[in-house]
């Protein structure tokens, strides 16, 4: 008999395992509240770890013209500026766009997406399975895979331990008109925090930044803390100034967190942010949201075809994950926490990249991971 599966949440990770969970023939439900297409808080650069893999299983948006991006151009508080090389490279793509791509194709798959907000989840022991409900129902589920974001009411309803530290930090993005080189990443640094720019489809450009919550608090508006803390970097002065900005007001995220998550939680699969997440300035986040989805899907897929226990797929999980991203998400939290979003740090960060190539691309090395097919 098959099983269905639940997937919580319908960011990268989630549609990346639904659509493969679809065309492994495997019933599957994925719960995303939002209507696609829609925008996310998010850098917009995807690493060409996955590029391989995104083209071999047709999930490439070949008829989206999306942007070669192979240099990093870094800039201190002050404005002094270092270029490297990104050898592995990448490219730019909205969320807006590519959530809907895959979107299209879960459905084809024989995806049933239900745009409802998961209110609990909920696993009982002797039944062995999950009740997952909404507002309108719940369904009785036995595998369930959480891939709802970077912070979910649902991981405060499961208790998970990250959730009860503040973050200090909020994430506001903006698409606008540009002149910005396509193939550049720009990571410009203020107090408090840092704003990257590089460019999608359609001439438009990515512009998102993290910044300290106390800032807001400080300023009392975006437009406020724009003006007078990221206006001090030359660079984001002359962005904000003369660009077009496309969105009538910006997207925005709170409460940001990069502390260590469980990739399983009472025995639900977590995929993508909900199992931890990068510092964005390492600029593949979206790579391991995919990565992710493909190693859960096909977990699950190898356990439901050859009847492995739910421990076997925990176990194997678990262990995958850690093996996978462990080492990525700890340099990440590193990194940002000594390298960016001060004076002497920034300058730093800059210094390094200018006089030692070798330490920059050693860092790059340990943020990345290996191309996947």
């Amino acid at each position: 008999m098959l099983k269905k599966i639940a997937i919580v949440g319908g960011g990268l990770a989630g549609l990346i395992a639904a659509i493969r969970l679809g065309k492994a023939g495997l019933p599957c439900l994925l719960f995303e509240k939002k209507v696609y297409p829609f925008h996310r808080v998010c850098g917009e650069y995807i690493s060409n770890e996955v590029l391989p893999f995104l083209k071999k299983e047709q999930l490439f948006p070949e008829n989206i013209q999306t942007p070669r991006i192979n240099v990093l151009q870094l800039s201190s508080v002050s404005g002094k500026t270092a270029e490297l090389s990104l050898d592995m490279g990448g490219f730019g793509i909205s969320r807006y766009a590519f959530d809907y791509f895959l979107a299209q194709q879960a459905v084809n798959a024989g995806v049933e997406i239900i745009h409802e907000e998961v209110d609990a989840i909920t696993f009982y022991e002797q039944e062995k399975t999950f009740s997952v409900t909404t507002g309108r129902g719940s369904w009785q589920i036995d595998f369930v895979i959480g891939s709802f974001g970077k912070r979910s009411r649902l991981d405060i309803n499961l208790q998970r331990s990250f959730i009860e530290k503040r973050s200090p930090y909020v994430g506001i993005k903006y698409h606008i008109r540009t002149q910005h080189p396509d193939n550049v990443i720009a990571l410009h640094n203020f107090n408090g925090g840092y704003c990257g720019i590089s460019n999608i489809e359609d001439g438009k450009s990515t512009l998102c930044y993290l910044a300290h919550r106390d800032l807001l608090k400080k300023h009392k508006s975006i437009s406020a803390l724009e003006k007078e803390v990221l206006f001090q970097n030359p660079h984001l002065e002359r962005i904000f100034t003369f660009a077009e900005f496309l969105f009538g007001k910006p997207e925005t995220i709170n409460e940001i967190s990069f502390e260590t998550k469980e990739p399983v939680f009472n025995h639900i699969l977590m995929a993508g942010d909900a199992a931890g997440m990068i510092a964005p300035l390492c600029g593949n986040g979206m790579a391991m949201a995919i990565h992710t989805g493909k190693l859960v899907s096909d977990i699950v897929t190898e356990a439901i075809n050859h009847q492995h226990s739910r421990e076997w797929v925990e176990a194997g999980y678990t262990q995958q994950w850690k093996k996978l991203f462990q080492d990525r998400l700890r340099t990440g939290r590193v990194i940002q926490n000594y390298l960016f979003g001060s004076v002497w740090s920034s300058r730093l960060a800059v210094s390094l990249a200018v006089n030692s190539n070798a330490i920059a691309n050693y860092i790059a090395r340990r943020t990345h991971g290996e191309i996947i097919q």
